[in-house]
């Protein structure tokens, strides 16, 4: 059997090959390393890129599953994966730990006016009167109750803030002090100090926050998106953040990436940018690699994996 991986990964190489010492790992630094010997007789696929498309998935015949080394999924050919009948497995859970942390800096980042010090040390003004606020007592609401979320809930609970979500159900979820049904979001949104959007990309999520949705929240209302750009139109977000529906935005995920020197989104003052960082992590791949390990596993035995299977017609 072979497997080819999309990415060079460093410790991991030797991880995986002397945990299956009898199967052929292929290791290649990028998609335009993989030749069509590489491709032909690979059965799975592991890795992440942004380049891996049908086309490139279309030259290989014997493919049975790709384990995708990160969370979303939703540039890859679902379709045709499920056409072909070719498992795939994502990295959900691996980015929990620092996405988590990444939310908390900032939201401590804002309520602690440090953007602020920093302007004042950069103009060399000393205010010894400057007053942050505290996060004890505010709501937080996760749009999603993954493990993104569901770490995050934990850090918020260890703060004394209040935990809202939203999940397709409202089933009630860990560390969540209420969780509601999507469908009830325009209903639960006036009750946050702090949004959070961590949902995946779906046809469900697709501009999720409009208008609508922005303005039943507080003014006062923090919004953080390092779930999918694609919850609101950057056209509509410029909006909610120059009309006041919103004090704030950090946003680490956009509808367009990468984000272009003339994106209207660097002239809007209140919104901090990052460019798409809040995953990434020196370790990805080795934990990626061990969720791998443990499915495949599995796979050699039964053809099928134990965690992290993603629903094709769902998207995640």
């Amino acid at each position: 059997m072979k497997v080819l991986s999309l990415n060079r990964l460093k410790d991991a190489e030797k991880l995986l090959e002397d945990t299956f010492p009898d199967v052929e790992f292929v290791f290649r630094k990028n998609v335009e390393e993989i030749d069509e010997a590489d491709k032909k007789d690979a059965e799975i696929v592991i890795g992440y890129s942004g380049k891996a498309d049908q086309a490139f998935f279309e030259g290989m015949p014997k493919l049975r599953w790709v384990a995708w080394y990160a969370a979303g999924v939703n540039n890859l050919p679902l379709d045709y994966f499920k056409e072909k009948d070719i498992l795939l497995t994502n990295a959900s859970g691996v980015h929990a730990k620092q996405m988590s942390q990444f939310i908390f800096a900032y939201i401590l980042d804002d309520y602690k006016k440090m953007a602020i010090s920093r302007r004042n040390q950069d103009q060399k003004i000393y205010d010894s009167k400057l007053t942050g606020e505290r996060v004890d007592g505010q709501t937080i609401l996760m749009l999603g109750t993954g493990t993104i979320p569901q770490a995050t809930a934990h850090l918020a609970q260890a703060f004394g803030m209040t935990v809202e979500g939203v999940n397709t159900t409202g089933h009630p979820v860990k560390d969540f002090d209420h969780v509601y049904p999507i469908k009830d979001l325009d209903e639960v949104l006036p009750n946050a100090d702090i949004v959070v959007n961590v949902l995946p990309s779906t046809a469900d999520t697709y501009h999720l926050l409009g208008d609508k949705e922005f303005k039943a929240m507080k003014d006062s209302a923090l919004f953080i998106n390092v779930g999918r750009g694609t919850i609101t139109s950057e056209q509509t977000l410029i909006e909610a953040l120059k009309n006041h529906q919103i004090r704030h935005a950090y946003a680490d995920v956009f509808e367009n990436e990468p984000l272009t020197s003339d994106s209207p989104l660097y002239d809007v003052e209140n919104i901090t940018i990052t460019a798409h960082i809040t995953g990434n992590y020196r370790e990805n791949f080795k934990d990626a690699s061990n969720i791998f390990i443990k499915n495949f596993k599995h796979f050699l035995n039964n053809g099928d994996v134990v965690e992290n299977k993603v629903d094709l017609d769902k998207g995640y």
